[in-house]
């Protein structure tokens, strides 16, 4: 630090431009813009470095500064770099028509001008046509990282995961074998590897990009096992922004409070990657944070209409009405799914036109756009029956769904939905199982990767319309895989067959038979160092609750011995309970439950005591 601060205080060439290159390689662009501009005041004459710090504060976002910077270099020997550097600054500044003005100036024979017309039909949407345009120039120029990625990341965006994984392999294997000293692939567990900085050889690599986007294609096929080891090779210190912004959300739901603070914190940079904004808001809405979600859209009007499209900032708008005006909320729902409704139906007519001519690039075009408004309409359609849903309306839900069947009767989100409005009319049971079986048969050779809520409800279903072979059935189907599971990982715990027990045990008490149910309760929690977690243990204590509620009116009774197993049951809570987590706090709470409160075993003890009171017992 002393060093630099000498350095810049010098009038030596060969001092500033040193430290002026090191700033630049070390992404520390404002720092190399200052030493250029004291290079251009002492050698006025020397272009390279007028070009250099204009180049500098383009790193920068500086985009005003740096177009004026260019317009003091009049050498023509420069004039082709001018244009790129301007084509580039233009483009930073999201003026596109302005980028492409410069970039037809350039020539039409110069690999760039391929690679940077790419880019313009990119973010025009263009995605097969800016592919092309990538694919020519890595004819022509062979291998680069950074063009690799560029084709990867159209087939990412068509949806054809295949050949984009295809390039990010070829990026990440050239650069584990190209540059071992990154350290990438060669982690070993319970070791630190050390950070080789943030530099612009790991840039270079493109290695960030290819495990950002490699990420994004996991997330997007839910395969939750997917761990990048990108982060090894980058300590937290000198995470780009696009990886601090997919790890927030990869992290999400385990990590909340985090990912909210890294979400947060991108928004005060600049730049932030542009999903950043509606990400954030949206999560707002997701837990629930509307009055948060209202602020940031107050406070930051500017980056609305920057970053929100129409269809996403009428989305935010209605989710946070619906808190104060539940009716206006429904009216905008209505209005964006009127327009979604429209659009799906010119769509279908489209597919069934180019599906008739046998004209095949017409029918992909029309069904991409399709998949497109129908995953548009899906919130529409969930966020509009919620409102009902929260009224315990569920007629009303049902009915909401039943006016969209026409488009999302394959959709495995709506089918969900549609299961679960039927279940909670409690006289539907058999229609509910019409829908939960295609659901869990779809993953019955996994069946752990479906929801316990699901098969718990189907399980339900199943007893509610005596068919009680066909729960047993699929209990004994849940038992089997977990014993593997446990055969093959005895620490993990899996809590899908005690929650389903917790679900019917729950029915039962439900029904007033409190004796079986109570007893169902709890032995579908032993061993308790496997199947007391905070999820099992609110659907326990809803029971015990009830039941004591029911006693404590005198309106049912129970023998000595259950009321005896019930005490031991609770006695076993406080024991395997002292660090588990009685409620999940919501993330932003300002007020912290206490520590000592928020645990299975407080919660068991103050139980406890209740039955002992009602019972008579410390009298």
């Amino acid at each position: 630090l002393i060093l630099c601060h000498f350095f810049k205080r010098c009038t030596s060439r060969a001092a500033l431009s040193l430290l002026a290159y090191c700033y630049f390689q070390i992404q520390e662009f404002s720092n190399a813009a200052d030493c250029y501009e004291q290079l251009i005041q002492i050698h006025p004459e020397v272009d390279d470095y007028k070009l250099y710090h204009a180049q500098s504060l383009y790193k920068a976002c500086m985009y005003s500064e740096a177009m004026k910077a260019t317009f003091l270099i009049d050498n023509p020997a420069y004039q082709t770099k001018v244009l790129k550097l301007q084509a580039a600054i233009k483009y930073g500044e999201e003026d596109l028509s302005g980028a492409k003005s410069l970039v037809e100036q350039q020539p039409s024979e110069d690999p760039d001008t391929e690679i940077n017309l790419g880019c313009l039909l990119y973010k025009e949407g263009h995605y097969e046509d800016a592919c092309k345009k990538f694919t020519t120039a890595m004819q022509v120029v062979g291998y680069k990282p950074d063009l690799t990625y560029n084709i990867a990341l159209c087939y990412y965006s068509m949806k054809q995961y295949a050949p984009a994984l295809k390039y990010i392999a070829e990026i990440i294997e050239r650069g584990i074998r190209e540059h071992p000293e990154l350290s990438v692939g060669m982690t070993t567990e319970g070791i630190d590897v050390r950070s080789v900085g943030n530099t612009l050889v790991l840039h270079e690599t493109a290695l960030i990009e290819a495990f950002n986007l490699k990420g994004a294609i996991e997330y997007q096929l839910k395969n939750c096992k997917f761990r990048t080891n990108l982060l090894h090779c980058v300590s937290l210190q000198e995470l780009d922004p696009v990886t601090l912004h997919n790890q927030a959300l990869m992290n999400m739901d385990s990590k909340p409070t985090e990912g909210f603070e890294k979400l947060q914190f991108l928004l005060q940079q600049n730049p932030f990657p542009p999903e950043t904004f509606g990400n954030l808001l949206l999560l707002y809405c997701k837990y629930e944070y509307f009055d948060l979600a209202a602020d940031v859209l107050a406070e930051n009007a500017h980056l609305t209409y920057k970053f929100l499209t129409p269809y996403l900032y009428e989305f935010l708008d209605a989710m946070i009405t619906c808190q104060t005006a539940p009716e206006e909320a429904f009216r905008k729902f209505d209005e964006m799914a009127g327009k979604l409704t429209e659009q799906l139906r010119k769509l279908t007519k489209q597919v069934q036109e180019a599906r008739h001519n046998r004209d095949d690039e017409a029918v992909k075009k029309a069904v991409n756009e399709y998949d497109d408004a129908l995953e548009k309409y899906i919130p529409v359609l969930m966020a509009q029956a919620r409102i009902y849903w929260n009224l315990e309306n569920y007629q009303m839900v049902e009915k909401i769904f039943r006016k969209s069947v026409e488009f999302c009767n394959e959709h495995d989100v709506w089918k969900l939905n549609v299961a679960h409005v039927l279940f909670m009319q409690e006289n539907k049971y058999k229609e509910a199982i019409g829908f939960y079986e295609p659901i869990v048969k779809k993953h019955y050779d996994n069946i752990l990767n479906v929801s316990a809520i699901v098969l718990a409800n189907l399980c339900v279903s199943y007893i509610m319309t005596s068919q009680n072979e066909e729960a047993e059935e699929l209990m004994r189907k849940i038992e089997k895989e977990e014993e593997q599971v446990a055969y093959d990982d005895p620490e993990k715990k899996i809590y899908h067959l005690c929650i389903v027990n917790l679900v019917i045990g729950t029915l039962y008490c439900a029904k007033g038979n409190y004796e079986f149910g109570i007893s169902r309760v709890i032995k579908s929690l032993e061993p308790y160092n496997k199947k007391l977690g905070t999820d099992t243990w609110y659907y326990a204590k809803r029971c015990f609750l009830s039941l004591l509620e029911n006693m404590a009116k005198h309106m049912i009774m129970l023998r000595d011995t259950v009321v005896q197993e019930c005490i031991q049951f609770l006695e076993h809570c406080e024991i395997y309970g002292k660090n588990v987590l009685a409620v999940i706090e919501q993330p932003l709470e300002e007020q912290r439950l206490h520590t000592g409160r928020n645990t299975v075993t407080y919660q068991a003890r103050l139980l406890k005591s209740l039955i002992y009171e009602i019972i008579g017992w410390n009298q």
